[in-house]
């Protein structure tokens, strides 16, 4: 057995995520203009968004 505590702070958490067709089809053409995956394409804007937060100092606490 291999003991994996140096890839917990990079592993990904998996979640369920309902969409609209509407939006799941607009974010599918999104990602393959970008050449991503709908999901990476949903984590790149995710993650430009907590970026984008973080600079305007926004915090709910």
């Amino acid at each position: 057995m291999s003991d994996d505590n140096s890839t917990k702070k990079d592993s990904k958490k998996q979640i369920p995520l309902r969409l609209s067709s509407t939006l799941y089809a607009e974010l599918m053409k999104w990602a393959e203009d970008d050449f991503r995956s709908v999901n990476g394409q949903i984590e790149y804007l995710l993650t430009e968004c907590v970026k984008h937060r973080k600079k305007k100092g926004g915090s709910d606490g």
